[in-house]
């Protein structure tokens, strides 16, 4: 576990490229703030896309405002508000804003030249933030955030602002936007032992997307008019409303409506699966060419609910795990830094994706043995969840695991980080035939924590499957036999995905039309479109699917999830 003083020197050396501001920077020029609801006067983060931690305070303020902005960090999550503005192409821009606290950040994202931000390590007084950009050719608008770091204290902002001209959206000056109504219509369209699915009426008017409260608190901020809500107790009685929110603020909320999960059905989907729906598409990113198509973080589509990049590698250190971008990715996309790599993180986690770091893959060297090795796993892990802001990580140690140590290192990690860690398992098939394999036995002693279990349905050959019988890769039966026995051998369907490839060329066999995973997940899930094996009972909490890779499904036109992920959806 890392020290304070190690922490706060990872953070500064992980933001060493960043441009420091003078932080006594003359004001701007006076001209119209962009920003909706920049000094937080409506009492409210309204405008704003903020974590839930966040909240508006009349204590400590900047002199001459009533309110100010209050952020919280918690081990996993930096406390973030952003606001998406209207800009005008090939334009300058100069934005600025007062803090106090440890390791606050001021920032843009999505400028469509080079991203900026200023920050001030500490700030013991009200002190000025502030950075300029120049947009891209092509950029009509931009993100602006203010976040301060994991697990240092509350930090404060007020009056931030961001000067330039005005895009055809408009800005916080107003251009005939208005505050949308309230929804409607809010239904309850699901439930499981640990979540609460919901849709509901968009109002009339521009609507860029919505923020979903449970208990009064806001847990979401979707695109869409429909979000399921997990992380639940079981048997629990919860209460839900939304509110729709434009540029020029927030909805009332929306009338209430209740729901009670279900009863358990034994064992959780792990302590990491908040902000995860209750059916996953996780793909992996490739940090590497191969012949797939090359992409940047920020390209992957919103259907990949969690996206792992693959692959974190090891140094000299048993154990350790070392992350860097691979320089013939970077060169393949024109240029790609570890800056532009750790915005696209905060770019797919705002649209609500989640983003772990794989460990190993088909050359990984990474061993974790013994209690030295466990314990440098752990560390160097959590300080690359501290410099890039992964939400997790991804076992996929091809030369087997050491049930023992690794859980061990697991369970370190997760001490470190908090309960929100996302965890998940790539074992092969030959690694989870029964219960006392390596990678079964891992994931039944991290199950309190495990997010996911995804077996590598591909490059095979074959294998049993609950029955007993012995059935073939490339087929449905294969998925379905091979999935009952993590079933029946004392894991939860919350934890339990299927692992395959996203196109012909992505695995050198196993490879099946994404239709016929569906057929399989609805054989699992209700009882329906199976094949010659039908399973004893069906798991209508099955997690969902995990392709390799997300580059691979670039390559094929994005077939893999475009039939998977809507399909995902419609399960109970």
């Amino acid at each position: 576990m890392l020290t304070s003083g190690r922490l706060r020197l990872t953070c500064l050396l992980s933001l060493a490229g960043l441009a420091v501001v003078g932080l006594t920077a003359p004001t701007a020029s006076a001209q119209a703030n962009l920003l909706t609801n920049g000094d937080f006067a409506t009492g409210s983060t309204a405008g704003w896309t903020c974590s839930s931690g966040d909240t508006v305070v009349t204590s400590p303020v900047y002199p001459g405002s009533a309110y100010a902005l209050a952020g919280t960090p918690t081990d996993s999550d930096y406390a973030q508000c952003s606001q998406v503005v209207s800009v005008q192409p090939s334009s300058s821009y100069t934005l600025t804003g007062w803090v106090e606290g440890d390791y606050v950040f001021l920032g843009d994202s999505g400028t469509g030249t080079s991203d900026t931000d200023d920050w001030t390590p500490s700030a013991s007084s009200w002190t000025e933030l502030l950075t300029s950009f120049t947009t891209g050719s092509a950029t009509t608008s931009v993100t602006v955030y203010i976040n301060g770091w994991y697990a240092e204290p509350t930090f404060y902002a007020d009056d931030l602002s961001l000067t330039g001209p005005a895009g055809s959206g408009g800005g916080g000056g107003g251009s005939g936007t208005t505050v949308p109504a309230a929804p409607t219509g809010l239904t309850v369209t699901g439930t499981t032992s640990s979540s609460v699915s919901l849709s509901w009426t968009a109002p009339s008017g521009t609507v860029t997307g919505y923020y979903v409260f449970e208990n009064g608190t806001q847990v979401a901020s979707v695109a869409g008019p429909a979000d399921t809500v997990t992380g639940l107790a079981a048997s629990t009685g919860y209460s839900f409303t939304v509110a729709a929110y434009n540029s020029a603020g927030s909805s009332p909320q929306s009338s209430a409506v209740s729901a009670t999960t279900s009863a358990s059905s034994g064992g959780g989907g792990g302590s990491g699966s908040s902000g995860l729906p209750a059916h996953v598409l996780m793909g992996y990113w490739q940090d590497f060419t191969n012949g797939a198509t090359p992409l940047t973080l920020a390209e992957v589509p919103t259907s990949y609910n969690l996206v792992a990049v693959a692959f974190g590698d090891s140094d000299s250190t048993p154990g350790q795990v070392t992350f860097s971008i691979d320089s013939g990715l970077a060169s393949a996309l024109g240029g790609y830094t570890q800056q532009q790599f750790i915005d696209d993180i905060q770019t797919l986690q705002a649209r609500g994706q989640k983003v772990i770091l794989s460990v190993g893959g088909q050359n990984g060297t990474i061993t974790v043995d013994d209690a030295a090795s466990a314990s440098n796993f752990a560390s160097s892990v959590y300080s690359l969840i501290q410099e890039y802001g992964f939400n997790g990580v991804d076992i996929d140690l091809e030369n087997g695991v050491d049930p023992t140590y690794m859980a061990s290192a697991l369970e370190q990690l997760e001490s470190d980080t908090g309960s929100s860690l996302i965890i998940t398992l790539a074992p092969q098939t030959v690694d989870t035939q029964s219960t006392g394999d390596d990678y079964f036995q891992l994931a039944l002693d991290i199950q309190p924590i495990l997010t996911m279990i995804n077996t590598q349905y591909y490059n095979s050959g074959t294998m049993n499957g609950c029955d007993g019988n012995v059935y073939a890769e490339g087929t449905e039966n294969f998925m379905t036999a091979l999935a009952c026995t993590e079933l029946e051998g004392g894991l939860s369907p919350s934890q339990v995905g299927l692992g395959l490839p996203a196109s012909s060329s992505a695995a050198g066999s196993g490879y099946v039309d994404p239709s016929v995973i569906n057929d399989a997940l609805d054989c699992l899930a209700t009882g329906q479109n199976c094949g010659s094996f039908v399973p004893p009972t069906t798991w209508p909490g099955i997690r969902g699917v995990m392709t390799w890779s997300i580059n691979w499904d670039a390559s094929n036109g994005y077939n893999f999830a475009d039939t998977v992920a809507p399909y995902l959806a419609t399960l109970p």
